[in-house]
């Protein structure tokens, strides 16, 4: 029975969730694939086994259009939790037609991305048609730049570029803000400066003076950059980070190249698949055009162009290099599942404890005596975890031993995240499931997991820092996730043996 306001609040929240959702006659796996959340999460909620998280309500808002009745609950149930009874401050106009929740910042109305080959170069222009849905003026936003020039060969497409690294000199970026007729040159400050990948914010202003985007009002803005063929590989991909209604790609290549385009998404809910709709091809004056748009694509959703010249001679593939046994055919060696295995994209099977008991306590003893295996082949001055899906037990029981290697590992049996910070940080991680790969990856700085005891009883322990990383990486593999499902789409995954930080502890 609930007793408690919080808990109440929690019900209510559950309970206008399910309410909306069955009004717009969508399915729970519906509605989490347009939120971008795996379809277990929004069981979860509506049936008030996770409490609601300030990036799930302002997802469910955006996408139900509940007339912020969905977020105003979500307040009630934060307030409470967080204990204030501070009064709600006036919030801007929302989006015609579109309800926001406040703070969502920009909207992306319409993007288009166009790709242009001319002259063994591919040119980029990104057209942007954006919303200030937030309470503050806008002053700048991120973009990104990401070369891949052997998409499918990551070790040498990681070689190439740190011998031939993309610069910003030849990108020669261009931005501009186009505002009720007037075209406003926009200048921009680096932000990452890699071999293969450049960040950047586009700000809002130029040596005549500042234009912020205030709250309620519309802007067009244009960015492109040029990279040679050598560099650029046969891909052009779009990723939705910010709320977006409408997106659509274009590619203009050579006619007499004869190309063939096909395309394919992801999304955090989906495996990669066929875009859904077709491209639409037209030729004119010696150029194969190709388009392709959408509408509404869920949030951190990517949709990828690929093609091939079939009137151009193909390159001969480089032999890979000699070189000792792999990393990932140690592991494999030493009985930790690899990637690929249906197992690591599965669900952990719960115990039922306490009658498991003994099921779960022989899994967590097969668990330690892999980790004490392991480390003959690696020193994991990190810390290290291992979760049953990657010694072929499909059980939801993980074992996460702490840097320092004095303190006891610690036990996870049914795991679930209750609670994050929003604070994160970006570190590069590796997996036992796929070692020969690191891969920089957004974790929250802290975690509160609630977990099972032997007797079945229930705790909830907060990790900080690297523990909290580890533990996530770990209940990730509980819940059939990679650590690559997680990582910007634009970083590409680096090769260990190119991987400089390799032995050295987390920045913390």
């Amino acid at each position: 029975m609930t007793t408690s306001p919080i808990e109440r609040a929690a019900d209510s929240f559950a309970a206008e969730l399910s309410r909306r959702r069955v009004e717009r006659g969508m399915t729970k796996k519906q509605l989490a694939a347009r939120m971008g959340f795996d379809p277990s999460y929004v069981s979860h909620v509506e049936g008030r086994r996770h409490r609601p998280t300030e990036d799930f309500a302002r997802r469910a808002e955006a996408v139900l259009g509940a007339a912020g009745a969905i977020w105003q609950r979500f307040q009630e149930y934060d307030e409470l939790r967080q204990a204030r009874s501070a009064i709600v401050a006036h919030r801007d106009p929302p989006v015609p037609e579109q309800w926001m929740p406040p703070g969502t910042g920009l909207i992306v109305e319409q993007e288009t991305a166009t790709l242009a080959y001319h002259d063994d170069a591919y040119r980029c222009v990104i057209r942007r048609a954006l919303y200030n849905a937030g309470t503050e003026p806008v002053t700048r936003y991120l973009v990104r730049v990401a070369v891949d020039r052997y998409p499918n060969d990551p070790g040498r497409s990681n070689r190439h570029h740190r011998e031939n690294p993309l610069t910003f000199a030849e990108l020669d970026l261009q931005a501009f803000c186009d505002d009720q007729g007037t075209r406003e040159p926009m200048e921009w400050r680096k932000k990452h400066d890699r071999d293969a990948f450049k960040e950047v914010w586009l700000l809002f202003e130029n040596s005549d003076g500042r234009f912020p985007l205030y709250p309620g009002e519309r802007v067009t803005t244009e960015y492109s950059y040029r990279v040679n063929q050598d560099k650029w590989g046969q891909w052009f991909q779009r990723a939705v980070r910010l709320p977006t209604r409408r997106l659509a790609l274009r590619l203009d290549l050579p006619l007499d190249l004869d190309p063939q385009v096909w395309g394919v998404e992801t999304s955090l809910s989906a495996e990669e698949g066929p875009l859904r709709t077709p491209l639409v091809r037209h030729d004119e004056d010696g150029r194969a055009f190709f388009e392709w748009s959408t509408d509404d694509p869920p949030l951190n959703a990517r949709y990828r162009l690929e093609w091939r010249y079939r009137a151009a001679p193909i390159a001969p593939a480089a032999p890979p290099p000699e070189s000792e046994t792999r990393a990932s055919d140690r592991m494999r060696a030493a009985g930790i599942v690899q990637l690929g295995a249906d197992l690591l994209r599965q669900p952990a099977r719960q115990f039922d404890l306490p009658r498991d008991e003994a099921n779960a306590r022989d899994v967590v003893t097969r668990l330690r005596a892999a980790l004490e295996r392991l480390d003959e082949l690696h020193p994991f001055s990190k810390g290290v975890g291992l979760a049953a899906p990657q010694i072929g037990l499909p059980w939801a029981a993980a074992v996460v031993r702490p840097p320092d290697r004095d303190a006891e590992p610690v036990v996870l049996l049914n795991p679930r995240v209750v609670d994050a910070a929003l604070e994160t940080d970006e570190q590069y991680e590796g997996c036992l499931s796929l070692f020969d790969l690191r891969g920089l990856v957004a974790r929250p700085l802290r975690l509160d997991i609630e977990h099972a005891r032997w007797d079945g009883g229930r705790v909830i322990t907060s990790f900080e820092l690297a523990m909290a990383r580890l533990v996530a990486h770990e209940v990730d593999h509980l819940e059939g996730r990679l650590y690559v499902d997680r990582m910007d789409p634009d970083v590409p995954l680096v090769p260990i043996e190119e991987y400089r930080d390799t032995g050295n502890p987390w920045r913390y």
